[in-house]
C-alpha cells in the first residue's frame, strides 16, 4: 500500500518536474543573448528567483526524497537469490602432498 503510493508519487513528481523545466526560460535566452549584445542581465547575477524556479527547486527535493525512500524500502525486501539453493560441496579425499621436486627421501 505504501510503496505504491511511493511510486505514484514518485512518478507524478518526475512528470511535473519535466515539465517545469521545459517551460522555464534558459539563463542566457533573453534577446540580447541571442544577437551578440551585452546586457547587464546576461552576464549580472540572476537576481531573485522566479516562482517557477522556487517551485522547481522543490519539485528536485521532492524527487530526491521519494527517490530515497523507494531505494531504502527495496533494501529491506529480501533478494532473489535468497531462494536459490547453494550447491553442497562434495565430499573428497584429502590428497595427499608429493615431496617437493629436488629433494630425496631421507635414508638410514
Amino acid at each position: 500500500m505504501l510503496y505504491g503510493l511511493l511510486i505514484s508519487v514518485h512518478v507524478i513528481v518526475a512528470l511535473i518536474l519535466i515539465f517545469m523545466v521545459l517551460i522555464q526560460k534558459g539563463k542566457g535566452a533573453d534577446i540580447g543573448a541571442a544577437f551578440g549584445g551585452a546586457s547587464a542581465t546576461v552576464f549580472g547575477p540572476r537576481g531573485a528567483q522566479s516562482f517557477l524556479a522556487k517551485l522547481t527547486t522543490g519539485a528536485a527535493i521532492l524527487f530526491m526524497v521519494t527517490s530515497l525512500g523507494l531505494a531504502l524500502s527495496e533494501s529491506k525486501k529480501s533478494s532473489v537469490m535468497d531462494e536459490v539453493k547453494k550447491p553442497e560441496p562434495a565430499q573428497t579425499a584429502p590428497v595427499p602432498l608429493a615431496p617437493p621436486p629436488g629433494s630425496a627421501p631421507a635414508q638410514k
